[in-house]
């Protein structure tokens, strides 16, 4: 009696298609056993590879991208904003004295923190 022909999955999730483009990555895969393990042909590994290769591509520039967008910036909003830059560090500067001093005023009783 023969076999019943294997029924083809009506849908693969993206997980499973990663699986099968990942097990047919080896040189010495069977790849006649695979496609027919999941019921699938040559046309559909080949659809699989493409889909995946090209997501990986599209990834990849993403995340570079991201990375290196630089705007351009005039010469003046440049000086503008390295001296509101150096006022901010200055007045940092300055909290970070008055807060040493505050503590030290407090351990020698000058000073009594409210809480």
């Amino acid at each position: 009696m023969p076999e019943p022909e294997q029924k083809r999955p009506r849908r693969l999730t993206a997980r499973k298609k990663f699986q099968i483009y990942l097990e047919t990555r080896s040189p010495d895969a069977p790849i006649g056993e695979i496609l027919r393990r999941y019921g699938l042909h040559l046309k559909d590994l080949r659809a699989i590879e493409e889909t995946v290769e090209q997501s990986a591509i599209s990834g990849l520039k993403v995340r570079s991208g991201s990375r290196s967008k630089k705007q351009d910036v005039s010469p003046d909003e440049y000086e503008r904003l390295a001296l509101e830059l150096r006022e901010k560090e200055k007045a940092l500067a300055n909290l970070a004295v008055e807060n040493q001093l505050l503590k030290k005023a407090e351990k020698l009783g000058l000073w009594k923190k409210e809480r």
